[in-house]
């Protein structure tokens, strides 16, 4: 090989070098890029998540210069209202409302329930007795309403948003609970717009609720509110006490006992029942039946025409601190089994009523007897975690009941009875 081809060859391999290292330079330099910008967005990142920990959302975007004057979490993602207010057409709150509303308010009838009278149209802001609110459950024509309502009438009629009249029949009742339910059947197969129910066991002390319903005849009004409270005890103007009611700050006047209490999705968590007033009208405190319990009435209702639930045969009593501190007890918490029915079920299921006779309150009730602490898992602090627990059972089930009995966890299997105003009656309020 000459030495002109060894120079040229030499000269090659040294560029073929000299390209090699730059590449491997240009990779090596793009990938400590790539990491330090992956650093950087990282840190970046938690000192974003940091801000928002700490001043939230808004104060995010004021530190980045976006004036935010309130922001609307909604299902479709979150809406800014942004810069000055007078810019807005609706707030973010007005927006909410409008929708739920415009989503729900066809559902909701004007009821007008009579002892003598057919009378089957709103014809006057004039309430009577017999007059209020309900909704449609089905498209097929169920409607939801207050007991109260309809109680004691002979002649029931519904009118829809549209302005058109139904006779009602009524297919059930839970006078413990104050509900109804009515069924009304449209000639030319109407389809009835009609809402859900959402649970309300994760129901929050000052989330937002709206109330529709036909305050004093004015039909289909709508009032907004927050709750106030939950699980309130609620003596009706029958004096029956009704357990686990939703306290709220929403407007409810008369005419509005039925409709639903809804939250922002326009979901039922409610049903309207009772002002708690010297006045009978609105002030500030007013109450709604539980979705809960009033879905699992309804249920009911229309497939048995009655409420249908398993209920264990004892008295039972709530336990309080000073039920704990006089009786000496191991546990604080749950129900204590005050008597057994003789030869009921409880009694073979081995379940034990108290034997010391002791005054509390207006009542007599026997301590020394097992305290219910759990049924079929669910823990049982009050009487409504007892309700709540046997909600979807039925007479003749048999539910795992835990009671601590001096001390000692003991478990037994109990066959339910059937669940009457009777025995539940016997509960000490």
């Amino acid at each position: 090989m000459s030495s002109v081809n060894r120079k040229t060859l030499k000269l090659i391999i040294l560029a073929v070098l000299i390209i090699a290292v730059v590449a491997v330079g240009l990779v090596l330099y793009r990938w400590t890029k790539s990491i330090e910008s992956r650093r950087r967005q990282n840190e970046l990142k938690q000192a974003l998540e940091d801000v928002i920990k700490v001043s939230g959302e808004r104060g995010l975007l004021e530190m980045a210069g976006v004036p935010v004057n309130n922001i609307y979490y909604g299902d479709e993602g979150v809406t800014l209202f942004k810069g000055d207010t007078a810019s807005w057409t609706y707030s973010a709150d007005e927006l909410q409302n409008m929708s739920v509303f415009e989503s729900c308010s066809n559902a909701v009838v004007y009821i007008n329930a009579s002892s003598d009278v057919n009378v089957s149209s709103i014809s006057s802001v004039d309430v009577t007795n017999g007059t209020g609110s309900g909704f449609f459950v089905t498209a097929d024509g169920y409607i939801c309403t207050n007991n109260h309502v309809v109680s004691g009438a002979k002649y029931i009629s519904v009118t829809t948003a549209d302005g058109k009249s139904y006779d009602a029949t009524l297919k059930g009742v839970d006078e413990e609970n104050d509900i109804a339910v009515l069924k009304i059947d449209a000639t030319d197969g109407t389809s009835f717009e009609y809402l859900t129910f959402a649970s309300s066991s994760s129901l929050a002390v000052g989330q937002k609720v709206l109330a529709v319903g036909n305050p004093f005849g004015y039909a289909r009004t709508l009032s907004a509110g927050i709750i106030s409270g939950l699980s309130r005890p609620l003596r009706d103007s029958g004096g029956h006490i009704m357990l686990g009611m939703i306290q709220t700050d929403a407007q409810i006047n008369p005419g509005n006992s039925g409709g639903p209490l809804l939250n922002s999705k326009g979901q039922v968590i409610g049903v309207c029942a009772e002002i708690y007033s010297s006045i009978g009208s609105s002030q500030g405190m007013n109450f709604a039946i539980a979705s809960d319990t009033a879905q699992s009435s309804v249920q009911d209702l229309i497939r048995y025409g009655k409420v249908n639930k398993g209920w264990i045969d004892i008295v039972p009593v709530q336990l309080s601190a000073q039920i704990v501190e006089y009786a000496g007890l191991k546990v604080n918490k749950g129900i204590l089994v005050s008597q057994v029915v003789p030869n009921g079920k409880a009694m073979a299921a081995g379940l034990r009523g108290g034997t010391s006779q002791v005054i509390y309150g207006k009542s007599v009730i026997y301590l020394g007897g097992d305290v219910i602490t759990k049924v079929n898992g669910v823990d049982v602090a009050e009487y409504t975690d007892l309700f709540n627990a046997l909600s979807n059972t039925r007479p003749g089930d048999k539910v795992l009941v835990e009671v601590n009995r001096n001390g000692n966890t003991v478990q037994m299997k109990v066959e339910l009875v059937e669940r009457t105003s009777e025995n539940v009656g016997w509960i000490n309020r």
